[in-house]
């Protein structure tokens, strides 16, 4: 995680141990929005992690969707490290 993504997951760590023990569990998405800024942080780091995360608390409101919203890109950059560690269909091991 780049210097400006921990700056801007200090608050997102406040939240989550402060405020959201108190406010309940009645998220609308999965992952939650604290959850999804750190993951969108930890991901793109501080600039686009901070407009993903950013967009996401916009979107969460009473009129809004709701359901799974995983980070984009996150998908991609574990399926290139799945593959990675394993050897390329169609090739052959002998």
């Amino acid at each position: 995680m780049s210097p400006l993504a921990h700056v801007f997951a200090l608050p997102v760590k406040a939240y989550r141990l402060l405020f959201s023990p108190w406010v309940g569990h009645n998220c609308r998405y999965h992952p939650t929005c604290s959850q999804y800024a750190l993951e969108a942080l930890a991901t793109h780091g501080g600039l686009r992690g901070g407009w993903l995360a950013f967009r996401r608390v916009l979107r969460c409101h009473p009129w809004g969707a709701s359901g799974h919203d995983p980070v984009p890109g996150q998908g991609a950059a574990q399926d290139q490290a799945r593959e990675s560690g394993s050897s390329k269909p169609g090739s052959s091991d002998r």
